[in-house]
């Protein structure tokens, strides 16, 4: 850490701390850091995919018996589905269904960085397993990603209105567009876990407050 001319502390943001001089970052190695790290984020969503396709690939010769880890409302051995049920589905159908969008919109909210995406998944699916949890059909088990597909989608539409940024709102609009149809699934039917939807889209309302609504109201300060 060097003084610069305003007598103010520098701080050296390049990865290699010897490419500073005199309070100067290396912009390019800062620059050829981001690829790497924009790649990094996207390691813990190819993990996510990849293991929804194992366990349903495994799940498949069982006869979905893998499927009884979901959620079961209100009773304490389905608890554990809040953590298992993202990555069950009912059958290939219900997962390649899922697997596109959780892909497409993962992807730009990893675009965020592996820390990001990972703390925007995590409150996600809380909120949508505790609050499926709580008021689902006792006599139902949930599972499939569209909890968090249905988080992902509200968070890219909200965390504009939260951190201010033309870029956040112009992937918010963009993101409606392709896929605010699906918006819908928010109404009951049956057969759907319409309960994991709602959570899931009130999840990612909740991770847009709290990973950029305390940004905005520190920018203001």
């Amino acid at each position: 850490m060097t003084l610069g001319r305003a007598g103010h502390a520098v701080r050296c943001a390049a990865a290699d701390p010897s490419a500073c001089h005199d309070g100067a970052v290396d912009t390019e190695g800062v620059q050829q850091a981001l690829p790497r790290r924009r790649f990094a984020a996207w390691i813990p969503l190819g993990l996510m995919v990849a293991v929804m396709w194992v366990a349903e690939l495994v799940d498949i010769p069982l006869g979905g018996g893998l499927d009884r880890f979901g959620i079961r409302p209100r009773r304490v051995d389905g608890l554990d589905g809040i953590v298992a049920s993202p990555f069950l589905h009912d059958g290939l159908g219900h997962l390649v269904a899922n697997t596109l969008p959780f892909l497409v919109m993962g992807s730009v909210v990893a675009l965020g960085g592996a820390r990001r995406f990972v703390q925007v998944t995590v409150i996600i699916g809380l909120v949508a397993g505790v609050g499926t949890w709580l008021t689902g059909s006792s006599q139902s088990i949930h599972i499939g990603a569209s909890g968090l597909v249905f988080g992902y989608l509200t968070y890219l539409l909200v965390r504009g209105l939260f951190d201010r940024q033309v870029g956040y709102l112009i992937v918010g609009v963009i993101t409606f567009v392709v896929y605010g149809g699906a918006l819908w699934g928010l109404f009951p039917r049956p057969g759907v876990s319409w309960t994991g939807h709602v959570f899931g889209a009130l999840g990612g309302v909740v991770a847009a407050f709290v990973v950029h609504g305390r940004r905005s109201g520190d920018d203001e300060a």
